[in-house]
């Protein structure tokens, strides 16, 4: 293969998926990291797309979802939010209904899950515009008061729509995990994901390690057996112990290791 056909294939790729990640691309292509990064250079001098730690997006995409501040501001942990989205596709079958709340981390999952079909509803607005974008899933939005800033809806209409609906699987972004259980740092979000429990078959929260240990404004839901976690390592034996004793079961996805 060229160069020029691989930039064009990862181009290609690209613009179908809107994003993607160097590993991603690395296995798609049976090509080495190193490879991919100089693909990825030579696409961002042409301006085609726009470097992140750990992948890529489009310059158009970026430019769509730049009024989001938890899609500009917050690019921590990237590699540790695509190795947890990767893990929970893997637990996503093709045609299942599937609830997504907003967050960073939810919206990495978004992207892992564009390729597969389903039925997706969601209080996203920016997750609602990716898969609506790709095509490949039939999209609910479950209306509701809009929180600008993180383009996520929220309060009595929102609830009631999730209400009069059954999910296969949904996904919950947090800011913290404790002893206690799950936190939010909005007391709106956290009475959100509180209803998402009751109208799903399986629910799993999805965080990165920086959360564990941490305490929010909200608490959302106790440590217990009715949902799973994912993170990227262990938790400290103080979480580990009372999540074990409440029955809740711990994924971790640790993320790849990245050549120098």
């Amino acid at each position: 293969m060229t160069n020029k056909q691989r930039l064009d294939l990862i181009e290609k790729y690209i613009r179908e998926h809107k994003y993607a990640d160097l590993h991603t691309l690395a296995e798609k292509f049976d090509i080495s990291l190193s490879t991919v990064r100089r693909a990825l250079n030579d696409l961002e001098a042409a301006n085609i797309i726009c470097r992140h730690h750990g992948g890529a997006s489009l310059v158009e995409e970026d430019a769509n979802s730049s009024g989001y501040d938890f899609i500009t501001q917050d690019n921590r942990h990237t590699e540790q939010k695509h190795a947890i989205a990767r893990k929970m596709a893997q637990l996503i079958e093709p045609g299942a209904t599937v609830m997504l709340d907003g967050g960073t981390t939810t919206y990495t999952v978004a992207r892992a899950l564009v390729e597969k079909r389903l039925v997706v509803i969601t209080n996203s607005l920016p997750i609602a515009a990716l898969f609506g974008e790709v095509g490949s899933s039939e999209t609910i939005v479950t209306g509701g008061t809009v929180y600008s800033r993180l383009g996520i809806l929220y309060g009595p209409a929102c609830e009631q729509a999730i209400n009069r609906v059954h999910v296969d699987i949904a996904v919950c972004g947090c800011a913290g995990l404790t002893p206690e259980g799950i936190w939010n740092n909005n007391s709106f979000l956290a009475s959100f994901q509180q209803h998402m429990l009751n109208v799903c078959d399986k629910l799993y929260f999805v965080m990165d390690s920086s959360k564990l240990g941490k305490r929010a404004l909200s608490l959302v839901t106790e440590l217990s057996d009715k949902y799973t976690l994912i993170t990227d390592r262990e938790p400290p034996p103080e979480i580990a112990g009372p999540a074990a004793e409440a029955g809740t079961e711990i994924i971790v996805a640790p993320p790849a290791k990245i050549e120098p």
